[in-house]
């Protein structure tokens, strides 16, 4: 089967009363008919259920169908992206580790690279997400155990080339970690690519609505295995009920995106020549510094575009107070469109060096494009640009 299909019609065994819609499991525990099946689950000697920490039928729905769509062999689901992203990392590295990352990243993960890995004797280096293959090569060290990129990059919409990161990754015995998180499994493939692991924060395009948190990661049996393990300790479990939300929303996240990116070409299409605008960046614009990376790696340019006002900080904040639709809000990938700065919210614990270094200026705003009617998002962005 195709794997929307897949996404659609995977679904835990009916109960007893047939339901087409699978329930919510709700328990913290389950039974067991007698001593010898509770020893073999807890020996891993079964797949049975034990604890909603460790597995539940909804969250491993979801699992199944994320692992289905991003075309992997095996996945675990979180309570977050950033639990995701953070249990990628510490059930993979160890003290004395070396792990090399895109310097354009989401600020909470910038935060764990700079702030939290060294408390674990964990390296870091960064390096430009424009750079070429050959500047990543010279910054592989011997202790490199990990590689970790986003692409497209939040927020400034950078284009990675993912083929060619894994296989210099694989070539010096480095697992490759990709934050699919802006693309969706139906704008984009890394594991088709090369990658190793795929992470998301499923509390964005893939619920869609702005409902509830999650996370997951998918990829090779073997390393799934381990964070599973670590997480299964540690405890980012995804709650029964927002995996059963998730797995729903899955099930319409094809015509979802094919909507969210339509709607985001159309509109940038139609501001690059505005005079209050001074550059447009979206990855399916040829002008975007890595369209051609783009259009060989991803089938569309995806819900999210970003643009620079020629007035800066002060133009930034009033464009904001100008709007009438778009929401404000600490989210992105809902239905709804968005609009954020991210020098005064996403990254503005970044300092201003660290936020020049990865192109986030003053006057940068992103929009996350949303399922309105192309022309009253494009309204309320004129409206609002017209007013600064």
């Amino acid at each position: 089967m195709h794997p929307n299909t897949k996404a659609i019609r995977t679904q835990v065994n009916k109960t007893g009363e047939m339901e087409h819609s699978v329930p919510l499991f709700l328990t913290s525990s389950f039974c067991f008919d007698n001593a010898e099946e509770m020893r073999a689950a807890f020996a891993d000697e079964s797949d049975d259920n034990i604890y909603s920490r460790f597995s539940n039928p909804n969250v491993q729905e979801f699992i199944d169908k994320m692992v289905a769509l991003e075309g992997a062999e095996a996945g675990y689901a979180t309570s977050s992206g950033m639990s995701a992203v953070f249990g990628s990392f510490m059930a993979l590295l160890k003290s004395g580790d070396h792990l090399l990352s895109c310097r354009a990243l989401f600020g909470s993960t910038h935060n764990i690279v700079k702030k939290y890995l060294s408390r674990y004797g964990i390296e870091y280096s960064y390096v430009d997400a424009s750079a070429n293959i050959e500047e990543w090569k010279k910054n592989i060290k011997p202790n490199t155990r990990m590689i970790y990129v986003e692409s497209p990059t939040n927020p400034g919409l950078e284009i990675l080339d993912i083929k060619a990161l894994a296989d210099l990754a694989h070539k010096h015995n480095v697992i490759l970690n990709v934050d699919n998180c802006f693309a969706t499994p139906f704008g984009q493939l890394p594991i088709s690519l090369g990658a190793d692991l795929v992470v998301h924060s499923a509390t964005k395009w893939l619920d869609g609505q702005g409902r509830v948190l999650g996370g997951v990661i998918v990829g090779k049996k073997e390393l799934i295995k381990e964070i599973y393990l670590f997480c299964r300790n540690t405890g980012p479990a995804l709650s029964p009920f927002n995996a059963w939300i998730l797995s729903k929303s899955l099930e319409t996240l094809d015509v979802r995106m094919e909507r969210h990116a339509s709607n985001a070409k159309w509109i940038v299409e139609q501001l690059q020549d505005h005079k209050k605008i001074s550059s447009v960046k979206y990855p399916f614009l040829s002008s975007h510094p890595q369209f051609e990376i783009a259009k060989k790696q991803m089938s569309n340019g995806g819900g999210l575009f970003c643009f620079e006002l020629k007035g800066g900080l002060e133009a930034g904040k009033k464009f904001l107070d100008n709007l009438k639709m778009l929401s404000m809000t600490a989210n992105l990938g809902d239905t709804r469109s968005i609009a954020s700065h991210p020098t005064s919210t996403t990254h503005a614990k970044l300092t201003e060096e660290e936020r020049q270094a990865v192109a986030i200026t003053p006057g940068l705003i992103r929009i996350s494009v949303g399922l309105e009617h192309r022309e009253d998002i494009l309204k309320d962005i004129t409206q609002a640009l017209e007013n600064i």
